[in-house]
């Protein structure tokens, strides 16, 4: 083992890898299941069965869809799963720590105080539209950082950092950090994904979701794409079975003939109805700014986000209140719905701003 692979922890570089049972087809007495279905259960499977215990045809079929090999990913319970597994392979409780970027997802510090690890922040350029303080970053990383989140788009500022930067950012940190690039909602943005850099810069890791752009949040699928040693110490520390038969079948689904065409006219409509919904909210008395948006969102600063919200909520629509988080007062963000939700959305707003 080396390169990369040398900035987890021992223990888990020694770690030996729990061996369930054979997954192969046959007369199963090896792996203390029920021998009958559910009356109600007609899953090719069926669920009285184990799922494989790490689903290869899953992730040869996501390898296919990110364009990368397939022993560069790790399927995970959706990208959750892999920010909580990234840090139990690389942070020391109490030693290590992470780099975050706030105002972004609150889940990379969530995972990093449950694993005990630290937590540098280097606030992104509010000043700049949220642009990356990348040289901050790379200052705040050698305070004994071995991870670095970037969300790209940034949740919930909508902005996307760029390869270049996401390249320079690898290269200063190299035998001492990975840098995660969070791409959860890159289908919706017009960048290329940083895949294509993983074959370049081995501290790198990607993470990947069907919860948004393939609208399958229910499935909890998601995949992180690294080097190959990096897949491997994560997957020897993942629970075997971890992923439910039905979220198999339902992301094996994407290999239909018809699927990629029908996601491709989905995210073309959303990105039509983001540019739409930017619009009409920005000619709103009640708006102060609308920011722009690589994502399915939008994050909004009104002159009153309670009253807005109170009013959206009790015209039955729901909406998210960032006001709380540094760099956020007032503002709100706002999924980007089907055309009929977000003429609602619209109607609702108008009918308060002449309220």
């Amino acid at each position: 083992m080396s390169g990369v692979a040398e900035l987890a922890r021992p223990e888990i570089r020694a770690l030996r890898p729990y061996q369930p049972a054979a997954a192969a087809d046959g007369v199963r007495l090896n792996a203390n299941e029920a021998p009958w279905r559910q009356q109600w259960d007609d899953t090719p499977r069926g669920l009285n069965r184990y799922p494989e215990p790490s689903p290869q045809k899953l992730a040869a079929a996501l390898a296919r869809l990110y364009e990368v090999d397939a022993s560069h990913v790790a399927v995970t319970r959706g990208s959750d799963d892999a920010i909580d597994l990234l840090l139990r392979v690389f942070c020391r409780a109490g030693v290590d720590r992470i780099v975050v970027c706030p105002p972004t997802f609150g889940m990379y510090r969530v995972a990093a105080q449950v694993q005990g690890a630290g937590v540098i922040s280097v606030p992104l350029l509010a000043e700049r539209d949220f642009a990356l303080d990348s040289a901050a970053v790379v200052a705040a990383a050698g305070d004994g950082a071995k991870l670095i989140f970037l969300c790209s788009p940034n949740n919930p500022t909508g902005n996307s950092i760029p390869q270049r930067t996401v390249a320079e950012l690898c290269t200063a940190v190299s035998g001492t950090a990975l840098v995660v690039v969070d791409e959860a909602y890159i289908e919706f943005s017009e960048q290329a994904s940083a895949t294509r850099l993983l074959s370049v810069y081995p501290n790198l890791a990607v993470l990947r979701t069907l919860s948004k752009a393939h609208a399958l949040a229910g499935a909890r699928v998601g995949a992180l794409l690294a080097a190959a040693e990096v897949v491997d110490l994560v997957r020897g520390v993942m629970p075997p079975y971890a992923l439910p038969s039905l979220s198999i079948d339902a992301a094996l689904g994407l290999a239909d003939a018809d699927y990629q065409a029908c996601i491709e006219n989905r995210i073309r409509q959303t990105r039509r109805e983001r540019a739409r919904l930017s619009v009409a909210l920005a000619e709103m008395p009640a708006v102060v700014r609308v920011w722009p948006s690589d994502g399915n969102y939008l994050l909004v600063r009104f002159v009153d986000p309670a009253g807005v919200l109170r009013h959206a909520r009790s015209r039955g629509i729901l909406l998210r209140d960032f006001s709380a988080q540094a760099e956020l007062a007032n503002c709100v963000r706002i999924s980007i719905g089907d055309p009929g939700q977000n003429d609602a959305l619209v109607a609702a707003l108008e009918e308060y701003g002449n309220g």
